[in-house]
């Protein structure tokens, strides 16, 4: 099984970037570690807001919910 993977270029601050190196750190795995991370976060907060939005939806029938889409854009 072959994982494909994306070459990422970012600009550190150098000063970070050989410390980083000087300490030994992996740096293409601790930047892939902190995204997968912020990523999990990211979809768990979307999980928790869709969930709280259905919550909050239950009871409102189809034809109150356009209207009230209609309201919100004429406002805008």
């Amino acid at each position: 099984m072959t994982l494909e993977t994306e070459v990422l270029s970012v600009r550190v601050k150098k000063s970070l970037k050989e410390e980083a190196e000087r300490m030994g750190l992996d740096i293409k795995a601790a930047v892939e570690e902190l995204l997968e991370e912020l990523v999990a976060e990211k979809k768990a907060k979307a999980q928790k807001r869709a969930e709280e939005l259905s919550r909050s939806m239950k009871g409102v029938t189809v034809k109150e919910w356009v209207r009230a889409v209609k309201e919100t854009r004429h406002e805008m």
